[in-house]
């Protein structure tokens, strides 16, 4: 039962200036697609082949021996999560119950844009940047290479990709700042509320 990549919700050059139609064919169309052939291979004609992908990437994260199939498996999910995280026109704020959680959490939505871009910036090397429900609590917690929160138990509510191909051709080494430009201008707080309704 092979992992199919799931369409763009939109164009590859939506997200200009922001992120180049470049940088998506790049990453949504080589990157997140050698993730997805390479765990699809490594499935194929094994028992995890009938499983769904969430439950592969359970099944594989603490086993040394699934080593591969744990990070191409989890590289393949976090991009298919990451694409939703972005939308042509986001960023702001949210409202309704996550806005009021963040500020509750948090302190104040300024706060905790500071603490994700802090994250995204010190993450060291490859990575991701996470929004999650931690039990009954937002945080904002940093993985490494293809770790994903749901492994810990917390549950995934917004992403931003830190790996070097996520920005590199647009910002060179300025993750900082391509970290505060898709916070003020993609971040899609309407999948994020969907993700915090569902995870509750």
């Amino acid at each position: 039962m092979a992992y199919q990549q799931p369409a763009l919700l939109y164009a590859e050059n939506a997200l200009e200036p922001f992120i180049s139609a470049k940088t998506l064919g790049f990453h949504y169309g080589k990157h997140h697609v050698a993730y997805i052939t390479n765990y699809n291979n490594l499935v194929a004609g094994t028992p995890l082949d009938t499983m769904s992908l969430e439950e592969v990437i359970a099944h594989s994260a603490a086993d040394p021996q699934k080593v591969g199939i744990f990070n191409n498996g989890a590289q393949a999910w976090n991009h298919s999560f990451y694409w939703n995280c972005l939308t042509p026109n986001g960023g702001g704020e949210p409202s309704g119950e996550l806005g009021a959680k963040i500020t509750e959490d948090f302190g104040s939505f300024d706060k905790f844009k500071e603490e994700l871009k802090s994250a995204a910036a010190t993450q060291f090397g490859s990575g991701w940047a996470w929004l999650v429900l931690d039990g009954t609590t937002l945080k904002v917690v940093k993985t490494a290479n293809a770790q994903t929160p749901s492994t810990s138990g917390q549950k995934p509510i917004l992403t931003i990709d830190v790996w070097e191909h996520a920005y590199y051709l647009d910002y060179q080494n300025r993750r900082p700042d391509y970290v505060a430009t898709v916070i003020d201008n993609l971040l899609n707080w309407e999948f994020a509320a969907e993700n915090f309704r569902a995870a509750q």
